[in-house]
């Protein structure tokens, strides 16, 4: 039988325990009125969920620009959750660790899975520093890559995690190379409902840069060399994203970064990304590349790091060609995020341009 929104699978359970539809209702009441604020907000999405209508509204995250609420249907959601199950070959009974916000869509399509697929889910705060049971082995887990740092010494007991919000640093990607754990990055956003593609970050020969998507999604590129993705299982309309990527193949890309941060410095076209992952692990703190206006050159490349102006080495920038070199650099003492662990890149310049250059 073909799983549909309005039925819950006879194995979900949640912290342990089973429920139909009409149970579930209670406890997402439950959860609204008596529950810790996580707890409130997936109670709040389970009655979003199990109500009459054939969609729900979600917020973005707001990382690249303001959030903003969008309508996703249902059996859309439903699609997104077999997709996943079908990838990581998740059957019934399967247990799952929910440690992820709920008012967010990663946390909701943690619930939407379980629900759909017949998880045991284990539903805890979403904290930095997941306090999960260590002793109990779960087949399928999400994280942010803060989240997976603060694992490390846990992990093991996890089969497959994915890991999204963010792009997973070359130090961390080199932390889990002898775990037992699957471990997966995975690229998307709320209007994809969630990933539509994945990369394996451990147990590869080397280290992959390349993603692969889901079943069911088209891939191509604009004249901007931006990733369109067709996948009508999920969006009735064509997505265009402002990801620059390397088509490797009908289902397979590279993430080159985005449009929209996009440097021209003196004609030369500079992403941001691919410096910054020239410079993983050779600078301690948070930081980022950007770019300020400049007379001689349009725009300027300008590194901006978390925390005081102490002992930075520029030694670093000689893994940089020329025009990559960073002509100022700023600190900021504490970097502003979203709900999710993601940097606010513009908000952050806007401060630090306005602080330092005026």
């Amino acid at each position: 039988m073909t799983p549909t929104f309005d039925k819950i699978h006879l194995k979900f359970k949640l912290n342990g325990t089973s429920f139909n539809r009409k149970e579930l209702k209670e406890v997402a009441y439950s959860l609204v009125k008596e529950g810790e604020p996580y707890e409130k907000s997936a109670g709040s999405f389970l009655l979003d969920w199990l109500d009459a209508k054939d969609y729900v509204l979600v917020s973005t995250s707001g990382t690249t620009g303001l959030p903003k609420t969008i309508k996703l249907k249902k059996a859309s959601m439903v699609n997104s959750a077999i997709m996943t199950g079908d990838y990581f070959k998740l059957k019934p009974g399967d247990t799952a660790l929910h440690c992820l916000p709920s008012r967010y869509i990663s946390g909701k399509m943690m619930l939407v899975r379980a629900m759909i697929l017949g998880l045991e889910l284990d539903m805890i705060a979403p904290t930095l520093q997941p306090a999960y049971d260590e002793k109990k082995c779960y087949d399928f887990a999400a994280m942010i890559p803060l989240q997976l740092k603060n694992s490390l010494h846990k992990v093991n007991h996890i089969k497959t995690l994915i890991v999204g919000g963010a792009s997973v640093s070359q130090s961390l990607a080199s932390d889990i190379q002898g775990l037992k754990t699957n471990i997966y990055e995975t690229f998307g956003m709320t209007e994809t409902i969630s990933h539509i593609a994945v990369k394996k970050l451990n147990h590869t020969r080397t280290n992959s840069i390349v993603f692969e998507t889901l079943p069911n999604i088209n891939i191509s590129k604009n004249d901007k060399d931006c990733l369109v993705i067709n996948a009508p299982k999920l969006s009735s309309e064509t997505i265009e994203t402002k990801d620059v990527i390397d088509l490797i193949s009908e289902n397979e890309f590279k993430l080159i970064g985005r449009y929209d941060n996009m440097i021209n410095t003196g004609g030369v076209k500079v992403y941001p990304e691919l410096i910054e992952m020239k410079l993983q692990g050779l600078i301690a703190s948070r930081f980022f590349i950007a770019s300020e206006k400049d007379s001689d050159f349009g725009e300027k490349v300008i590194l901006v790091i978390e925390g005081d102006s102490t002992n930075f080495n520029t030694d670093v920038f000689t893994q940089l060609e020329k025009h990559e070199v960073p002509k100022n650099i700023y600190h900021m003492p504490e970097f502003i995020e979203t709900g999710t662990g993601k940097i606010q890149r513009q908000k952050i310049l806007d401060s630090v341009l306005s602080t330092f250059t005026h």
